[in-house]
Order: structure tokens, then C-alpha cells, then sequence
């Protein structure tokens, strides 16, 4: 199976989307990567569709990779003694660290940090930023506001500090807990959440231990003010609009998207966008003109990804889900303007002889007949590199490395293939040629480029690109230097 799109498509697993008829059924519409979501379910439940993964992806026989997202801190309110308060715009209200259940004056917010972080005149946003408040006045026990915007305030709600660096580390006792029992199964992406500064990553990558990818949620104004140090210790990034929208101007939000996209592209990392791509199919078999059209916009700023939570989690179609997106991204990338503005917004600069390599793959690709790019890669960068280029050809990837493989179903454009360890650069052509003709990439008389590093199995080494032409199966391949 290939998919016949570059834009690779996540979706969340849950309630409506946990039988393995129906897992299987996502994959063939379109999935390439399942999210499975730790702050919801059990280990048992999350073990046992990771199995279901796992065996559709043996039935199939093509690398599925999946995203284990942590939940991160969670700040959220007491309890009320009636249930919930109306709060309304004007009035007081008080935050504190009294554990008594709450009324329309005040709630206990059990989070002692909070109270040494915030100042007054920052705000602080309640239910998803559906009800605002502004600090007047704080103690080391209480936070007095004044309610700019109101609203009903119930048990457990959550709360936003969008203008306060919280003395909070990124992963909690259960986030280590979840990191552990992810890394055991062996699950390919690891989603932080809340992250803050560049040391949040750095602790998730020194727990994971190589066993698996570690994927940066930017949700906060601070994960955005210091993106490019995040950046460079993620192996990948979600832009997590939900929260972003939260605690950010919602008009602010698009812009920044687009400028993440381009420094991921930029740095060869994957991005995803994530958070209400179609939002309105949680209840209805079609979406909207301008979800439809909010996906296309992801596609032509050149994400790597798009991804469905509740839509495909708990919607009452998610298999049409799937469907709707695979329909946008195979629309868009047909679409001459897409080519136009996807060529447009390449960065030039290249300063190693891997980009340089990999850059002259995609160079030779558009000035002659090539039907495929094929490359080797032992820790995916290779493929990363070429991927960045953004090539109008299909990107054949070969690693010896099932882990890899699944890792790289992430990548922009990329058709991972499972093969055998090769020691000599013609082992390397041949198993191209091979691999190419049998997954339906190219035929006789087709021309393939391929790159690779020699030595082989040396990470980071990409140093040679040649086109090879593919002659009848009897015959001898040709090699052009």
C-alpha cells in the first residue's frame, strides 16, 4: 500500500475508534500514524490498542507509527458546594488554598506554585478561557480578581496562567509513569505537553533513552517565545492550537502557525497541526467549507501532518473523518498553485554536504525523468533532509530498522520500506531498484535517484547521490554518475 499524497494524517484513538474492524478501517482510509491519548484510559486500554495497532500493521505490512501523548500538569479549581456558580462580569472573586468546597466568591485552586508566579494585572483564564480574570491582588495563600468575562464555574474546571512562567516541571508523577509504560510497548512518539522551556525536553529525552521520538506540544505563549531553542532539542513539533487559542489573542494564531511550519521545514523536523481541523464531524457525516478549507491551508504551508482528536476519538464518523481529510490533502497537492507556493517558500541556504547531497536530489528530480527519490537512512536523518526539500516525486525510504520505519510514517512525502542492512553502495542500488519496481514507485525504463552515505550505517553521513535506470529484471541496471 502506498498513499498517494505527501501530507501524512494522525488520528486520536478512543471510545468510538477502538475495535480493531474499525482501527483497520482508519488505516485504510488514510491513517499513517494513531495518537493514543494517556490522559484518557487505563495502561490496559492503552496496551491493548497498541496491539491492535500493531497486528493491523502485520496484516497490512507497512509501518504504523504511533504518538503516545502525556498529559502534562493540569492545573484545575475545587469543588463547589452547589455544584457550580455563575460567575459575572464585574464582581470579586478569590482563588485560594482553603480545601472548603466553593460558592460565587471564591473556589480553592490546589496548586501552591501558582500563587509564588503570578502578579497583579496578569490574567488568568477558567474553562477553556470561557470565563476571564483579571489579578488584582495576591497573597502566598489567596489570588483576588475581578471577573472581566463571566460564566458558569463547575467542579475540577481548568486554569490557564498565559501570563506567568510556573515553577511546574513539563512531566508530573503520572506523565512518568505514562513515559515508562510507552516506551516499554514501544511506541514510536512521545507528545509533551505544557512545554516552557528547552530543559522540559531535554528531561523527556533523558527518560525516554532513545526508545522513542520526542514530540513538542507548542500550547503555551512561552513555548512560542522560545521556539527556536525548543526546536532544536524536539525531534518534532505539534502546534496545538486548542491551548495556543486559549491562552493567546485567537487572531494570533494563524500567523504563528505559519511561521512554525516554515522553521520545522526548516530545521528537517516534522510538524503537526493539530486541534479542530473538523471539529463539526464529531457530530455530522461532512464538515464545514471553512474546516475544509483550514486543513488545505495546513497542507499548502507545507505541514508535514494533520490530525483528528475528538473528531475521530469520540465523533460518530470517524472512518469519514479520515476520508474528508485524505480527500483535501489529495485536491490540494494536485493543484498547480500548491507546487507553486510549496517551491516558493524553499529556503535556499544549505552549509553540509548532506544538504547539499539531498539538495541536489531534489534539483535533479525536477530538470529530468525521475519517478522516485530513494533513500538509505540509519536514523532517519537522510530522509529528513530530502523530505525538507519538499520534492514533487515520491520519497522511497529504506532503513534496516523497524523502529525507524514506523518513526518516519510521520515524514512529509515519505514511503518507508523495512530491508535488509546493505554494505556496499551497489548492494544499495540494487535493493533500490528492487524495492522501487516492487512497491510500484517506478518501472523498466524508469529512472530512480538514489542517496546514501558511505560508510553504510553511519548516522548523519549522506554523501553520495547517483540516478540508476531501471532495465528488465535480466538485465543489468544502469548506473549514471
Amino acid at each position: 500500500m502506498k498513499r498517494m499524497r505527501s501530507l501524512r494524517i494522525v488520528a486520536t484513538l478512543g471510545p468510538a475508534s477502538s475495535e480493531p474492524d474499525t482501527i483497520a478501517a482508519m488505516f485504510d482510509a488514510g491513517v499513517d500514524v494513531f495518537r493514543l491519548n494517556m490522559s484518557h484510559g487505563d495502561k490496559d486500554v492503552v496496551r491493548r490498542l497498541h496491539g491492535i495497532i500493531r497486528d493491523v500493521e502485520e496484516s497490512y505490512r507497512r509501518p504504523i507509527g504511533i504518538l503516545a501523548d502525556l498529559q502534562g500538569p493540569k492545573l484545575r479549581v475545587g469543588t463547589f458546594s452547589d455544584g457550580s456558580e455563575e460567575l459575572r462580569a464585574g464582581d470579586r472573586f478569590r482563588l485560594d488554598l482553603d480545601p472548603a468546597q466553593g460558592d460565587r466568591k471564591r473556589v480553592c485552586l490546589p496548586h501552591r506554585e501558582v500563587y509564588d508566579a503570578v502578579a497583579a494585572g496578569q490574567t488568568l483564564l477558567v474553562n477553556d478561557g470561557k470565563i476571564r480574570l483579571h489579578v488584582v491582588d495576591t497573597g502566598q495563600d489567596y489570588i483576588d480578581c475581578e471577573i472581566i468575562e463571566g460564566g458558569v464555574i463547575s467542579a475540577r474546571k481548568g486554569v490557564n496562567v498565559p501570563d506567568a512562567e510556573l515553577p511546574l516541571p513539563a512531566l508530573s508523577a503520572k506523565d512518568r509513569e505514562d513515559l515508562e509504560c510507552a516506551c516499554e510497548l514501544g511506541v514510536d512518539w512521545l507528545a509533551l505537553s505544557f512545554v516552557q522551556r528547552r530543559e522540559d525536553v531535554e528531561e523527556a529525552r533523558r527518560l525516554a533513552d532513545s526508545r522513542a521520538a520526542v514530540m513538542t506540544k507548542v500550547e503555551k505563549p512561552l513555548a512560542v517565545e522560545r521556539f527556536d531553542d525548543i526546536l532544536d532539542a524536539s525531534d518534532g513539533i505539534m502546534i496545538a492550537r486548542g491551548d495556543l487559542g486559549v491562552e493567546l489573542p485567537i487572531h494570533k494564531v494563524p500567523p504563528i502557525q505559519k511561521r512554525l511550519i516554515r522553521k520545522c521545514r526548516a530545521a528537517a523536523k516534522p510538524v503537526i497541526v493539530a486541534t479542530q481541523m473538523l471539529e463539526s464531524m464529531i457530530e455530522a457525516s461532512t464538515p464545514t467549507r471553512a474546516e475544509v478549507s483550514d486543513v488545505a491551508t495546513a497542507i499548502y504551508e507545507g505541514a508535514d501532518a494533520v490530525m483528528l482528536s475528538a473528531e475521530s476519538a469520540v465523533g460518530k464518523y470517524p472512518v469519514q473523518s479520515v476520508t474528508t481529510m485524505q480527500n483535501v490533502a489529495c485536491s490540494v497537492e494536485s493543484d498547480l498553485t500548491y507546487r507553486q507556493v510549496i517551491d516558493a517558500s524553499r529556503r535556499g541556504e544549505r552549509t553540509t554536504i548532506p544538504d547539499s547531497i539531498t539538495l541536489a536530489a531534489r534539483e535533479i528530480a525536477e530538470t529530468t525523468e525521475v519517478k522516485a527519490i530513494c533513500c538509505f537512512t540509519h536514523s532517519g536523518a537522510t530522509a529528513r533532509l530530502v523530505a525538507r526539500e519538499r520534492p514533487g516525486v515520491p520519497i522511497l525510504v529504506l532503513t534496516p530498522f523497524a523502529r525507524i520505519a514506523r518513526r518516519l510514517s510521520l515524514l512529509w512525502g515519505g514511503h518507508c520500506v523495512p530491508t535488509k542492512s546493505v554494505g556496499t553502495f551497489d548492494t544499495a542500488v540494487e535493493s533500490a531498484i528492487e524495492t522501487a519496481r516492487a512497491e510500484g514507485l517506478a518501472e523498466t525504463g524508469d529512472n530512480i535517484v538514489i542517496t546514501a552515505g558511505v560508510p553504510f550505517n553511519v548516522s548523519g553521513s549522506t554523501n553520495i547521490v547517483q540516478v540508476a535506470t531501471i532495465n528488465t529484471e535480466n538485465e543489468d541496471d544502469a548506473l549514471n554518475e
